[in-house]
């Protein structure tokens, strides 16, 4: 019986140990694997960007211009006539 409760005690002073590593272990891991993958991001991020020189703007999208002024599209959704009733 007397081995029984000291085998008991060692596991657990094993897992509060172990525990108590852990705790510091696993977010200093997660820390530098979080700041190697901002690094990489901040790597890419600056390579692909296309030098452009200062001042000047670069349009990728024109709309159509439309003939008709204040016509609305049938993209502004459906328009039901209401009558207000006290």
């Amino acid at each position: 019986m007397e081995e029984f409760i000291r085998f008991i005690f060692i596991a657990i002073a094993i897992l509060y140990i172990v525990r108590a590593i852990l705790r510091w272990a696993i977010p200093a891991l997660f820390q530098s694997m979080v700041n190697k993958a901002q690094q990489q991001q901040q790597q890419t991020n600056y390579s692909n960007r296309p030098e452009q020189p200062t001042g000047r703007i670069k349009v990728d999208y024109v709309p159509e211009k439309t003939d008709k002024k204040g016509h609305f599209t049938d993209k502004a959704g459906d328009f039901v006539d209401y009558e207000e009733v006290k």
